[in-house]
């Protein structure tokens, strides 16, 4: 994009520059410049060390490091160059490499920082305290994060779509451009962030959130697969539902009672499950009214099951069901009991089953 300047009948384009064509150098210019004034990329960040490399076998050095108000380590890289080279590949060694710090080192090394720049180093751990808002050091809340900030004249296609790759998989890393114009001897700086774009960053996070949530689950979901297919291997034969169910990703796995909408379920949680007959015609009223038919024979089908069900209408909802919650167990607990838990889901659904049955073929008649 171009910058104009406005005047009462014209808009006068500003030549776009290079830093090297300005005469500004990275460390002595722009590092110099933004250690100072840090909220121009990064508002609310503290800069703790400058060319900090503290560490054993490397010589390499993070040109700024900073502390944000959630307590997380900013690792910031600056580049004067049009591509920006390879600084997130670096950038992401320096965040492995603060990722262990505590409070203590920090103070430490902003005392150090305060020192070099003529301030008390004794007012360090005061100041990083105050700037957190925090009456006392809080280890367990302090650099849980590590944050990374690329500025750059620009960026390479090859940067920015590794970039987003990686803040895909729950990396927090930010590209800031700098593009320098000059004008009457003036050197202008638009400073401009391009990844994420700050009008779609909090969308960009709640999306990064939904796909944590997701991968935990999927993670948390697949011993289902396998807690399925040994169920279903261990009870063949026992009912004829069980050659029309198939393993599966989810909770439950089913089959028809043989009446449209009438299945009967077993669902299984991490530590817990039942086997169920679910009612649902897509249609609330006839729902009930099923439902309503089979309650009118509970005490006779609870004889016939040798146990007490839970009977669940759910008036505020279109489904109901008719439930028996067991404690055997879930998919969470010790692989070594699953045959123990699925041995109880499979006499229970048999006899849900057999309870049912005389019941079900009535319902197939009701409007």
């Amino acid at each position: 994009m171009a910058l104009y300047e406005i005047t009462s009948d014209n808009l006068t384009k500003i030549a776009q520059t290079t830093f090297d064509q300005a005469g500004l150098r990275e460390r002595t210019d722009l590092q110099r410049l933004l250690q100072k004034q840090i909220d121009v990329i990064l508002p609310d960040t503290l800069v703790i060390a400058e060319e900090f490399g503290e560490w054993e076998e490397s010589k390499r050095r993070i040109d700024l490091l900073g502390l944000d108000k959630d307590a997380n380590l900013v690792v910031i890289e600056l580049k004067r160059t049009e591509d920006g080279g390879h600084m997130e590949l670096q950038a992401i060694r320096y965040a492995a490499m603060v990722s262990t710090m505590t409070f203590e080192r920090v103070v430490d090394i902003y005392g150090r920082y305060l020192t070099q720049n003529g301030s008390n180093a004794d007012d360090a751990r005061a100041a990083i305290l105050e700037f957190l808002g925090w009456e006392e050091p809080d280890e367990d809340s302090f650099a849980q994060d590590v944050r990374i900030v690329l500025v750059s004249a620009n960026f390479s296609k090859e940067l920015t779509t590794a970039v987003m790759w990686l803040n895909k998989r729950d990396l927090d890393i930010r590209c800031i451009r700098l593009t320098p114009y000059q004008d009457k001897g003036r050197v202008l700086i638009d400073v401009h962030q391009v990844i994420p774009l700050p009008e779609a960053a909090e969308y960009q996070i709640q999306i990064r959130e939904k796909e944590q949530r997701e991968r935990k689950e999927k993670a948390e979901r697949l011993p289902l697969p396998r807690f399925w297919q040994s169920l279903l291997a261990l009870g063949e034969g026992k009912t004829p539902l069980h050659a029309k169910m198939s393993p599966s990703e989810r909770g439950y796995i089913g089959a028809s009672s043989g009446v449209n909408g009438l299945g009967f379920y077993y669902s299984l949680s991490k530590h817990g499950s039942r086997v169920e007959l679910y009612i649902d015609r897509r249609d609330h009223a006839l729902n009930k009214r099923m439902f309503d038919e089979l309650s009118s024979h509970k005490d006779e089908i609870e004889i016939a099951f040798g146990e007490p069900l839970s009977w669940q209408r759910i008036d505020d909802k279109r489904a109901c069901r008719i439930a028996y919650e067991m404690t055997a167990g879930g998919y969470k607990d010790d692989e070594a009991n699953w045959q123990t838990i699925q041995t109880a889901m499979i006499d229970a659904m048999v006899r849900l089953e057999k309870a049912l049955s005389p019941f079900i073929p009535k319902l197939a008649h009701l409007k």
